[in-house]
């Protein structure tokens, strides 16, 4: 069982005890120090923050915990109850509040949960903030309101239907063309609130879908994280459906994978990469991704002759780059959409629109479409070190070996050659080095990352 406190939020496995897992006592601590710190930004003298949950099991316990924390430091709280991330993200702005708390563990299993914390722009906030924050954690000092100053406490059900109203009035999604085509879309939601979500938007596009593990109960059917070897059943449902594609995503809907018409997957890292081809066929710009993403975003970038710009890895580190470039589009390579026309934020939703926009105007299908973009194959290994070893000396040994290489020291080492890259990071939680490779093959992938494991035991 596990607690982990960090700038992005915080998050832990249910039950145990307090400082050990995500108790209701951490709860409580944890909303406490988001409450103290939002209140500290200004003086005004009302202050509102949007919650929302994904559909697991704690969510409403932790829900309760925090809107009655934030109430009780004297913070009106605006619940939407059962939603998706980027849905909380964008009622942030739309509702003029000054926070929000999205109650969600992402990919995680069903007995994790964790707060993510949002700024006034309903972005995650910043690693000086999250700083600032966990100072007020560990500090564990709060003044709470008297009992003529408590937060009020309202519900928002309209939350997901304004989102969607705001995506279909993107110019670049063509709610018209995508209805001509009479599109069919097995979807698989891991029974959280894509499963409230997705159908809602594919019926205002005209889309007939096949829904499976659409019921937002919090008992995930499968690992809930959107890679190949847990999505057997979809892989299987879009076939016998006969549908053009499948949709997949994680439990609070931030993360889209995507099945092919023949039950193949189309690549996780492949989702920003189409998409990016359509919005940049439309509005070219610079593109933005981490560095852990695939090359292939580069590549097609450079077909429009614009620039591609990595950043750190997290979320918070590809905005921050998205808005240096002035990049119309960005995202992370596990399926995360950036569509800043929208909002900041990681967005399943608003991926789904334009997906389905760039296959009714392009009339291709999707294994079609997946070929005409370079073909990458990544690994992902790790090598674990003794604890006395200084990691951070050790990348600094790669950097000399390869010194004759393009690198790239944003985060870790990440070392590009003609047709491969490594990405070498140090975990923050322990004396490992994790090891991300992409080549032209998989076996070549895997080969890059054996040669540099070799090369770290070579050194030490």
């Amino acid at each position: 069982m596990s607690l982990i406190k960090s700038i992005s939020g915080f998050r832990g496995t249910i039950g145990g005890k307090p400082g050990d897992n995500l108790t209701p006592i951490d709860a409580v601590k944890f909303a406490a120090a988001y409450g103290t710190w939002l209140k500290n930004q200004s003086s005004q003298s009302e202050y509102k923050v949007i919650i929302g949950r994904d559909a697991r099991i704690s969510g409403q316990m932790i829900s309760q915990l925090v809107c009655s924390t934030l109430q009780g430091l004297g913070i009106n709280v605006v619940d939407l109850g059962l939603s998706t991330t980027p849905t909380v993200e964008v009622m942030v702005t739309h509702l003029n509040a000054d926070g929000g708390i999205i109650l969600t563990a992402s990919h995680n299993p069903k007995e994790w949960n964790a707060l993510k914390l949002l700024n006034a722009k309903g972005e995650f906030v910043s690693s000086e903030d999250g700083a600032q924050i966990l100072s007020f954690v560990d500090k564990d000092e709060y003044t709470f309101a008297e009992v003529d100053h408590l937060g009020t406490y309202e519900t928002f059900d309209d939350g997901i239907d304004l989102h969607i109203d705001k995506i279909l009035a993107l110019p670049l999604v063509d709610a018209e063309a995508i209805k001509k085509k009479n599109f069919k879309v097995a979807i698989d939601a891991v029974n959280s609130t894509g499963g409230i979500a997705i159908p809602k938007l594919l019926e205002r596009l005209g889309v007939t879908y096949y829904g499976m593990y659409c019921e937002p109960n919090g008992q995930f059917p499968h690992n809930p994280e959107p890679l190949k070897e847990h999505l057997g059943d979809i892989c299987k449902k879009v076939i016998e459906e006969g549908a053009d594609f499948g949709v997949v995503v994680d439990p609070d809907v931030d993360r889209l994978a995507i099945i092919d018409e023949k039950g193949e997957m189309f690549g996780e890292e492949y989702t920003l990469v189409a998409i990016a081809d359509y919005v940049l066929s439309k509005t070219p710009s610079a593109t933005v991704s981490n560095l852990s993403s695939s090359r292939a975003l580069r590549d097609v970038t450079e077909r429009y002759n614009q620039n591609y710009s990595p950043s750190a890895v997290g979320e918070v580190n590809v905005v921050v780059e998205m808005k240096n470039v002035n990049a119309k589009i960005g995202g992370e390579g596990n399926g995360g959409i950036i569509y800043p026309e929208l909002h900041y934020g990681r967005d399943s939703l608003v991926g789904i629109a334009l997906f389905l926009t760039q296959l009714a105007e392009q009339e291709i299908t999707v294994s079609e479409l997946r070929k005409t973009y370079p073909a990458y194959y990544m690994a992902k290994k790790k090598i674990e070190l003794t604890p006395e070893i200084n990691v951070d000396e050790l990348l600094v040994k790669i950097q000399d070996v390869y010194k004759n290489e393009q690198i790239n020291t944003v985060d870790g080492v990440k070392i590009d050659f003609p047709t491969e890259w490594v990405h070498l990071r140090k975990s923050n939680t322990e004396p490992i080095i994790r090891i991300y490779t992409e080549s032209t093959s998989e076996e070549n992938a895997n080969k890059l990352a054996d040669k540099m494991i070799e090369s770290i035991k070579n050194i030490i």
